[in-house]
């Protein structure tokens, strides 16, 4: 037992304290006393009898209010029946108390809440406790609206748990629920009062029950309520007032006795001028007909259906003849929430009562006006604009009636689609006889063609049983269409013959194609078109590709629309639509790829193969094994004929691969048996032709090759890497001259006595691309060897392909090989030793004379070999060495930002002033220039993110949070640099170098040391404007301050610097060489203007000054940040 003290400190606590932290912490304590059996419930209500009991009103109310959520927090603690019956009779009798109503309130409801396992209560005290509610309860008179909420919560879980006990109160349940919820108000409560009458109708769905005698009463409560709006909505209303409709329409729709009362109301209100109640009249009518029934519905389906196309023909908009943002079925409209709702209501009616509404759309007056008013003109533009809404509105009506039902399809064309064809010139008697060449086809009729075509194919697409094909197969709607088909196709076909190809929003083009693509895509190879019009439509649409490509609207259409097909067909896999989709499509745009005498230009064809290979994976394979054969033969071209064209084709075509075909493979789960054939291929080819070299004459096309050989290889598994390295491997040891790999070996290297030929060059680079693009895992054999010769190609000019090479095997590679038994694999350990102390040997001319040198990478990277081209192609390959380590977290790479900082402090020192004063223009002195950018722009190498190389694709490890750790450990020693460095030369180089670091840091890392970083930036950003080639660079710079002034971090550091900022931004905001740059420029100046008043404003004048300049820039843009600014700051 809990000591009493204890007990009573918790009982004043919650009923005196005013602090609702104190009140909740006392009342768990009391609650977990009681479920823990530390306190019994008889001794809590003795212990707060005087609290019950009490003539202050106040204190009586705490104290039932603390009973009642002690009950609350014990549902689920057992008690008996008798203790149960006890608490309902206090707390249904303090309902009459109205001083503590909310904690009798609460009390009921926990209750009324409790389960039978744990004891709860009967029937009569449930009825009892409705008795009082309904005899005390004033529930409109509550001012506070969480004690009516309490009420209606109460009076829905009577009616949840307790309806056959509580509906012995007859009327007086109704008229209570009635009282307590007309003229309700909150939002919470009503969704509580609509479940009430939801759940009261659903409870007495008899026409005998207690609910029919009351339903008018009932809803006219509701009734006021419809629609839902909010005068003055707030942000949030949006999401309460749906919440509030949807759980109104569920009461409206609760039971078939509204019916009398509901279907008028909303009929009524679909004239209304509100936009809700247009909308949600729609959306109810729809769940209220599905509830109430077909026999209830049928008496108002007359004027719901006048209702339907009236709202129809006033929102419809026009119909959007393009294929860009067109649907495989029908005619694309733009969206429109009251469309939706009521092609959704017709649908749902004719499901509900199909001979009825398809009826009444066959007997309508503007059904059948359509056809005559049609038939009076042969284009859409001549169409009157009154006539084209009433065209659009009974397309889509029958579009919705084909698609919905069998009967109300078969009904549908009987009527309607047989008219159709009488008016296109095709009797019934003769289906197939042909279009008169004089007589042009009528739009409007194919129109309304597409339309019934397009919903028929939804309908039988739908259904994928083979039972339910067979029954449409011998439907009405599927002979017609069987019949009918060839001469639809030839009408489609005729309106393509005459279309002018004149804008993207072609009707005529649009209704030609669409049309032939819908009766190309109905289901299998059954009904209800024949192959031989499957065949004709897809020879139309490749005559069109092959021969109207100068139609640019009408060959862009044709071939989205045999993508389109090819995407369907390829579904029934090897059906005979699929095979003649094969044999007519894909082979034959194979074959174009082969052909020299075709006029599409070679771009086209590039565009049709990779679309129609997206329809499907052995689709894509044919394309796939066609244009390898194609890039094989043009490549055999390069190499015998030396014929430039075919280079370009071989260009274009290895493009095509790369960037659209291999990654369509990857993203649809593709084999990559062809990409690792395809890659030995181009090994084996390149083995097969001793003079291999004219294939890299042109550069473009080595690029090509690498960029494919690169994705493909990273494409693949480790498995069939090893067997593409092999063959690489095999290639480059028996056709270069590097013919005995083993000679390479031999310390030192001297790569003068390697004459690397173009073609070997090209081998080489070639390898360099495979080993780019491995998994860490995969074997590369002779891996000291391979370093070697590319340490060897590198300083003979072969620079980034190697280069990469070298840095993704020291990225891959671990401090301990996984491979010990095996000689030929490196550690990490091994393969910094074989890169950084590897001596190189090379002759230098002194004085005349001829001297010998052995010195190691970083020697000539310091410049030590006296040979500035050579120092470049070493610095180059050591910033793609260093980014590799630098991905992997290795210490090596602070060594390596040493040389680079050592190669832009020490760039000058080798002459004098006065030399440098007299010699700016020598050829030395610019190779020394050279030598500093390449330093410089060695961390840009280091910071960015590579497409080419080291990135995830091509498998590369990479360590969390690189750059910022980078970043941060490098900025401090540049900064310092900067600082002590007395050469503006060499100060303008490390800036250069700052400003790639900070471009590439991640905007957090910057913002921590934002006060120290901006007056560096700020150099930096007066240095770029120098040199248009920088410009790049300085609108990277202009972002980072950017992310910096519109950081609340950044301003604060922005606010010293101030002025500074302002004046180097004024400078910038008429940059004439990137439009990007001035633009940004004014958006930092918009962000500056929130910095405190005392700061920027003396500057106001110069801005506003500099400012009114922008405003007559050339790029609009521009001019809308200068307007934007001027605001900004001459409210300052």
């Amino acid at each position: 037992m809990a000591e009493t003290t204890q007990l009573t400190r918790h009982i004043e606590s919650y009923v005196d304290s005013s602090s609702p932290t104190h009140q909740a912490a006392s009342l768990n304590a009391i609650a977990s006393l009681v479920n823990t059996d530390a306190l019994t419930l008889e001794a809590l209500i003795r212990e707060l009898e005087m609290y019950l009991t009490t003539t202050d009103n106040v204190v009586r109310a705490r104290g039932i209010l603390l009973l009642a959520e002690v009950m609350t927090h014990i549902e689920s603690k057992p008690l008996n029946s008798a203790t149960i019956h006890s608490l309902v009779g206090f707390f249904k009798d303090r309902l009459a108390d109205w001083r503590a109503v909310r904690g009798a309130l609460v009390g009921c409801l926990a209750l009324i809440r409790r389960k039978s396992v744990v004891g709860m209560v009967t029937d009569s005290d449930a009825t009892t406790i409705a008795q009082s509610f309904l005899q005390y309860m004033q529930v409109q008179s509550l001012g506070q609206h969480y004690d009516r909420k309490l009420c209606f919560e109460l009076l829905d879980c009577l009616l949840e748990r307790y309806f056959d006990a509580v509906t012995t109160l007859g009327e007086d349940l109704i008229y209570g629920i009635c009282e307590a919820i007309d003229a309700e108000k909150d939002p919470d409560c009503l969704k509580l009062a609509f479940h009430i009458v939801e759940s009261l109708a659903q409870l007495n769905p008899d026409s005998s029950g207690l609910l029919a005698s009351f339903a008018k009463d009932v809803f006219d409560i509701l009734e006021p309520y419809f629609p839902i709006h909010f005068t003055r909505p707030s942000s949030g209303d949006t999401h309460v007032q749906r919440d509030l409709s949807t759980s109104l329409m569920s009461a409206f729709s609760s039971t078939p006795l509204f019916e009398p009362f509901v279907i008028p109301l909303l009929l009524e209100k679909l004239s209304s001028s509100l936009h809700s109640a247009k909308i949600d009249s729609l959306k109810y009518l729809r769940v209220c007909s599905s509830k109430y029934g077909a026999g209830r519905i049928a008496k108002y389906a007359g004027a719901i259906w006048s209702s339907l196309k009236d709202t129809l023909s006033t929102y419809l908009g026009e119909p959007d003849f393009s294929f860009t943002i067109a649907p495989v079925d029908g005619i694309g409209f733009p969206e429109n929430e009251f469309v939706l709702e009521a092609l959704s209501l017709l649908q749902q009616l004719i499901v509900q009562n199909s001979s009825l509404l398809v009826s009444l759309i066959i007997d309508d007056e503007d059904v059948n006006s359509i056809f005559s008013t049609i038939a009076s003109y042969e284009t859409y533009d001549a169409i009157p604009v009154q006539e084209k809404k009433k065209l659009h509105a009974i397309g889509r009506i029958l579009n919705i009636t084909a698609k919905t039902t069998i009967s109300s399809c078969n009904a549908v064309f009987e009527s309607l689609f047989s008219r159709l064809m009488d008016n296109l010139g095709f009797s019934v008697r003769f289906p197939n006889s042909d279009i008169p060449p004089s007589q042009r086809v009528k739009f409007g009729f194919l129109y309304v063609c597409i339309e019934l075509l397009a919903g028929c194919r939804e309908l039988i697409v739908g259904s994928d049983e083979p039972a339910l094909q067979y029954v449409f197969e011998h439907e009405t709607c599927c002979t017609m269409l069987h019949r009918f088909s060839t001469p639809l196709f030839n009408a489609f076909g005729s309106v393509l013959a005459v279309s002018a190809d004149r804008c993207p929003l072609d009707p005529d083009t649009y209704i030609g194609v669409k049309g032939l693509q819908i009766l190309a895509m109905f289901g299998s190879d059954v009904f209800p078109i024949q192959k031989s019009v499957f065949e004709n439509i897809l020879k139309k649409f490749m005559s069109i590709i092959v021969e109207d490509f100068n139609k640019t609207i009408l060959w862009e259409a044709a071939l989205k629309a045999l993508y389109q097909v090819g995407s369907f067909v390829q579904k029934f896999h090897e059906s005979e639509k699929a095979m003649s989709y094969r044999n007519l499509v894909v082979e034959k745009i194979v074959e174009i790829l082969s052909l020299d005498d075709i006029t599409l230009p070679f771009s086209l064809e590039l565009e049709a193969l990779s679309n129609i290979g997206m329809t499907g994976m052995k689709n894509m394979l044919t394309i796939l094994q066609g244009l390898g054969r194609a890039v094989f033969s043009n490549l055999s071209k390069v190499h015998v004929h030396r014929n430039l064209r075919s280079s370009d084709i071989a260009v274009q075509l290895l493009e095509c691969y790369s960037c659209q075909l291999l990654p369509w493979i990857h993203e649809n789960g593709g084999s990559e048996d062809f990409v690792m054939q395809f890659v030995v291929d181009i090994w084996s080819q390149a083995g097969n032709c001793m003079d291999f070299s004219t294939l890299f004459e042109e550069k473009g096309l080595l690029d090509a090759i690498m960029k494919a050989m690169k994705l493909s290889v990273g494409s693949c598994a480790v498995e069939s890497q090893n067997l593409i390295i092999q063959k690489a491997y095999c290639v480059l040891s028996s056709h270069t001259n590097f013919q005995q790999l083993k000679e390479v070996e031999r310390l030192p290297l001297t790569p003068g006595n390697y004459n690397i030929s173009l073609r070997d060059e090209g081998l080489i680079s070639l390898f360099a691309s495979v080993v780019i693009a491995v998994f860490p895992k995969t074997y590369i054999p002779n891996k000291r060897v391979l370093m070697h010769l590319f340490i060897i190609t590198l300083l003979r000019g072969g620079v980034v392909p190697v280069a990469q090479a070298l840095g993704s095997i020291l990225n891959k590679l671990v401090s301990t090989s996984n491979s010990a038994e095996n000689s030929s694999d490196l550690t990490l350990e091994e393969a910094l030793d074989v890169i950084f102390n590897t001596k190189i040997s090379f002759s230098s001319t002194d004085n005349g004379r001829s001297n010998g040198n052995e010195m190691v990478l970083t020697d000539i990277c310091l410049g030590i070999a006296n040979d500035r081209m050579l120092q470049i192609n070493a610095i180059c390959g050591l910033s793609w060495i260093g980014k590799g380590l630098l991905l992997s977290g290795h210490e090596k790479i602070k060594d390596i930002i040493m040389i680079f900082l050592e190669c832009l402090i020490s760039g000058t020192k080798s002459a004098s002033p006065l030399i440098k004063d007299s010699l700016e223009n020598t050829e030395e002195h610019i190779q020394d220039l050279l030598v500093m950018k390449c330093a410089a722009d060695a961390f840009h190498v280091l910071m960015s993110d590579s497409e080419v190389c080291l990135n995830r694709k091509f498998h590369a490890m990479i360590r969390p949070l690189y750059k910022q750790r980078f970043s941060s450990s490098v900025m401090p020693i540049l900064q310092q640099i900067i600082t002590k460095s007395h050469s503006s030369l060499s100060r303008s180089f490390l800036y250069r170098a700052f400003a790639h670091i900070l471009s590439d840091t991640p905007m957090v890392a910057i913002l921590s040391e934002a006060k120290k970083l901006i007056p560096v930036l700020l150099d930096c950003l007066s240095m770029l404007t120098e040199d248009i080639q920088d410009k790049d660079m300085l609108y990277g710079l202009l972002l980072v301050l950017s992310g910096i002034l519109t950081e609340k971090n950044g301003q604060e550091a922005a606010i010293e610097n101030a002025h500074i900022i302002i004046n180097c931004l004024i400078k910038l905001v008429d940059y004439p060489h990137k439009m990007l740059v001035r633009e940004t420029a004014i958006q930092c100046l918009v962000a500056l203007s929130e910095l405190p008043h005392a700061r920027i404003y003396p500057m106001r004048t110069q801005v506003l000054r500099a400012i009114s300049k922008c405003l007559d820039d050339s790029k609009r843009a521009v001019r809308h940040e200068a307007v934007k600014c001027r605001q900004t700051w001459a409210s300052t």
